[in-house]
Order: structure tokens, then sequence, then C-alpha cells
């Protein structure tokens, strides 16, 4: 009996320390996250970045998608309603983190789309077709082409575009601003600099609700 009790606070004793050390790498990650963002905050944004909602308003949100992620696709409309309720003081900027394999190559789609003014019709629409392009976590290409024509995109115009040579500089300059920032996993949020302490929506609704709340309490 004795022998049995030893061996459940062992139990007990090894269970806590696991779960000490898995909190103490999780809040090591946080806090080099958080000093890698503060450190370079120059690669947060780059001049050739999308970029929806007023620039002068107070809660910049910069968000490292990559088009066939599933969860990105989940938290697209939550990010957009969170702006639609704070009208003209929350902006957005997209960065890319294509991980998945063949993501790049409709990185370059996109592009070519917005060389036309149809950016952001043509990021929602693949992001509510993801399952017709994506295969096995993989991106076929071929595959998006209907989606972009649907929202009015020149698809032969597209095709040649999408090989320009700034439109791959653009996406290597933001592959190596994912490494120097310790970009690991899409989405990847940062809310005026500040990464997400942990990944989910509550978490960043509350981020973006302290950083209107710090602006609001500013200009007082």
């Amino acid at each position: 009996m004795k022998q049995r009790t030893i061996f459940i606070a062992a139990i007990v004793l090894l269970a806590a320390a696991f779960g000490g050390a898995t909190m103490y790498i999780k809040n090591m990650r946080a806090q080099q996250a958080q000093e890698a963002a503060a450190r370079n905050r120059e690669a947060l944004v780059r001049f050739h970045s999308p970029t929806m909602g007023d620039a002068n308003a107070p809660v910049h949100i910069v968000e490292f998608l990559d088009p066939a992620c599933e969860t990105c696709a989940a938290f697209y409309p939550f990010v957009k309603d969170i702006m639609a309720k704070n009208p003209g003081k929350i902006r957005l900027t997209v960065r890319y983190a294509p991980f998945h394999r063949g993501s790049d190559e409709v990185v370059k789609a996109l592009e070519a789309a917005r060389r036309q003014g149809k950016y952001w019709e043509s990021l929602e629409a693949l992001l509510s077709t993801q399952h017709v392009w994506t295969e096995h976590h993989t991106a076929i290409v071929d595959r998006v082409w209907q989606s972009l024509s649907n929202v009015g995109v020149n698809i032969e115009r597209a095709r040649s575009d999408m090989q320009l040579p700034d439109i791959d500089r653009a996406l290597q300059q933001d592959m190596a601003d994912v490494r120097v920032l310790n970009v690991t996993k899409t989405p990847e949020f940062f809310v005026n600099g500040r990464p997400l302490p942990k990944f989910g929506d509550e978490e960043l609704l509350e981020l973006i609700e302290e950083e209107l709340a710090a602006a609001k309490h500013g200009k007082k």
C-alpha cells in the first residue's frame, strides 16, 4: 500500500513538472516572439504589403497568412467583423507565409490580381473556395483561376503577371521577414507590433481591445 502511494505521488509530481515545463516553454516562446518583434519592427510592414483601412487608424493589425491555411480562412471573417464594428479605428496589413506546398504560386496569382485592382475580393474568393484548389494540404494553382475569374480578374493577364520579378522579390522579402520575426505558423498576428501571447480568437480580440482602449485613453 505504501509503495502504491509513493508511486502515485511520483506520477503526480512528474505530471506537475511536465505541466510546469510546458508552460515555461510556451512563456519563453511568447517572450522571444515579443522581443523579436520589438527588435525588428521594420520587418513587420513593407511598402509592398496590401493594406486595408484608415492609414491613421490607432490600431494596426499585421497578419501573416497562407492562402491555403484553413485557420486563415476561418479567421479572416472574424478580423473583418472586428474592423466593421470599429470603423476607422483598425487597419489591416497582410503579409505572406506560404508554408503549404504550392501556396507560393497562389500568392503570386493573388498579387497578379492585385495589379488589376482586384486584391481583396480575390483574397476572399480564394479563402472561401479553399476546398476547391487544395488537396492533401497542397495548393494547386491551376484550380484557382475559376475563383479569380468569378470576381472579374483577367486570367490571361494574371497568368503572365504572376511571373514578374518584382512579385517574386516581394514574396522573398516576406519570407525573409517571416524568419526574422520567428513566424512558425499561420495565421500569425501582431497588433501595434505586439504578438499574440497565446493563439486564439478571444486572445486576438482582447489584444485589439487593449490597444483600442490605450488609444482612447491617450486622446483624453
